[in-house]
């Protein structure tokens, strides 16, 4: 995982720790929240990790019942090893891997954040997540405007939470560090919202995020 992708993924659970005005945070506040926030995220995947071993369990007992319930392992001598049968893979099967491999995905995401956050090697992770969080601090006002200038007919505070904060990282990034190319800024944005909001959310961000980028000249 490239630093600034861990960045971004931890200043999205950074913006969703803030609890009052964002002009009332230090700099200390925010590494003391970032670092709260990749216990989160590690905690919240180690949940997800021991949830999914019931997953796991059930994928077993169905294969090993299908196994001995098969009738070539039912006319088979009582003691003698059952042997091996080919098995149909359900949809309920299906969806029990899907849920185990998506888990592990974000088990192994959150262990990358980790590990990027707490490498003194890697600790331009840590630098990115602030500046991103004190231009919010210093910004605030225009990136909120600029997302509510380009979301005709919505009102910014009924927004989804983790849209808003999508976008208000993607501006950030795009109009006041000038570190990230604008189209991996925008498409990273969108990826953000594919992962952890609701389905409509990556062709709202995507679009939201286009005009900003037309409108304030942005190759």
């Amino acid at each position: 995982m490239q630093a600034r992708r861990a960045a971004r993924e931890l200043a999205l659970i950074l913006f969703s720790q803030f609890d009052k005005e964002i002009t009332s945070y230090s700099s200390k506040d925010f590494e003391d929240i970032m670092l709260k926030s990749v216990r989160i995220l590690s905690n919240n995947s180690s949940e997800e990790l021991k949830l999914s071993v019931g997953s796991l369990i059930d994928i077993k007992n169905y294969i090993d019942t299908y196994e001995a319930e098969h009738e070539s392992n039912l006319s088979r001598p009582i003691g003698v090893k059952d042997k091996p049968v080919d098995i149909p893979t359900t949809a309920e099967l299906s969806q029990n891997i899907e849920t185990v491999l998506d888990v592990v995905e974000k088990t192994l995401l959150a262990l990358e954040i980790a590990e990027f956050t707490t490498l003194e090697a890697q600790s331009d992770v840590q630098e990115y997540v602030i500046e991103i969080a004190e231009a919010f601090k210093a910004h605030h006002k225009e990136i909120d405007e600029e997302i509510q200038k380009h979301t005709t007919g919505w009102d910014i505070s009924r927004l989804v939470k983790m849209d808003k904060d999508i976008l208000r990282i993607a501006i950030i990034e795009l109009l006041y560090t000038k570190g990230a190319p604008m189209k991996v800024v925008v498409d990273e944005a969108v990826e953000l919202a594919k992962k952890y909001s609701t389905e409509d959310s990556s062709s709202f961000v995507n679009g939201v995020l286009a005009k900003v980028v037309v409108d304030n000249g942005l190759k």
